[in-house]
């Protein structure tokens, strides 16, 4: 049989994807921000079947705007 999803493999990589967002978010509250934008994911194979995932983006703080402008 060759092709499909190896359920045992997606769920550590789920996981993996988790523990890298839940790092980037506590690495994001640690310099103040409040949100992260442009989040990317990437993965790395670091020896055989030895996957490393990691998460990138911009800590920003996000604030309403003070003004009663109206976006049209």
């Amino acid at each position: 049989m060759v092709g499909g999803e190896i359920s045992a493999f997606t769920k550590e990589m789920l996981k993996a994807r988790d523990e890298a967002l839940k790092r980037a978010i506590e690495q994001a509250k640690y310099l103040g921000a409040n949100a992260i934008i442009g989040l990317d994911f990437e993965t790395t194979e670091i020896f055989q079947s030895v996957v490393m995932v990691s998460a990138t983006g911009t800590a920003v703080i996000i604030e309403k705007l003070k003004t009663s402008a109206v976006v049209i």
